[in-house]
């Protein structure tokens, strides 16, 4: 959630009640809900919040999104409390996914990317194929290297473990990790991250590193485009334990 002067902004409100507990305790008004893409749990809360609050719903085009809401589409641009947000189609993890991105808030720039990109991973590949879901992160990688990355889940810890399974030899994650278990001994999350991190830590956003390169040509020698090896990451991160 971002607030300002007491108005509100949500994205992906799988469940309504945290939404409402904290618009009351703040005494915030919400006037926005930001989303990424039609699963559930990202769009459960939306018809008991807007029912309650009458907030302007901005969503990519899905029949399982419920109306009433204003489609969006790639490099449409929103403005919402003072916050002027670019929508990005990343299809991939869904074939409508899309994110939004503020180049300038107070926090700097700042990308919600729903469950495109997670802080050292990404999500499952369920309707897209491996070379549009690479182009769609490859993307994201271009943004400015201080952009906060809030991702949709706090899957840091088990992205980890793989990631280190695929360069194990990788200082930066090395050390991240490390920050990242501290941070969840302490119960405080590991979110947000920045581009500039996962450019050095996130297997699937270095799929031309030399290390990464020979992990998946372990498991599939005819692996040799990037889009082909970050499917075989993908491939083998779905059975990761």
């Amino acid at each position: 959630m971002i607030s300002q002067d007491g108005r509100a902004i949500v994205v992906d409100p799988g469940d309504p009640a945290p939404v409402l507990k904290a618009l009351e305790q703040y005494n915030l008004r919400l006037e926005c809900i930001l989303v990424t893409h039609h699963h559930f749990d990202h769009i459960g809360g939306l018809e008991s919040l807007v029912k309650k609050t009458n907030a302007v719903v901005y969503a990519p085009r899905h029949p399982s999104i419920p109306s009433p809401y204003s489609v969006v589409n790639n490099d449409d641009h929103i403005q919402v409390l003072n916050w002027e947000f670019r929508v990005m189609a990343v299809p991939g993890h869904t074939l409508t996914h899309v994110a939004y991105f503020c180049e300038q808030s107070e926090l700097g720039p700042i990308l919600f990317c729903g469950d495109t990109l997670f802080s050292g991973g990404c999500g499952r590949m369920f309707e897209g194929d491996p070379d549009g879901f690479w182009a769609s992160l490859e993307r994201l990688s271009l943004l400015p290297q201080e952009t906060l990355v809030c991702s949709a889940h706090e899957y840091t810890l088990s992205n980890l473990k793989f990631a280190q399974a695929v360069e194990p030899n990788n200082q930066a994650l090395i050390h991240y990790t490390q920050h990242c278990q501290s941070l969840r001994a302490q119960n405080l999350p590991t979110l947000p991250s920045t581009i500039g991190t996962e450019r050095s830590i996130n297997p699937f956003l270095r799929v031309r590193e030399a290390d990464v390169i020979k992990s998946a040509q372990k498991i599939s020698p005819s692996a040799q485009t990037e889009g082909q090896i970050f499917g075989v990451l993908r491939s083998w991160k779905n059975d990761f334990s």
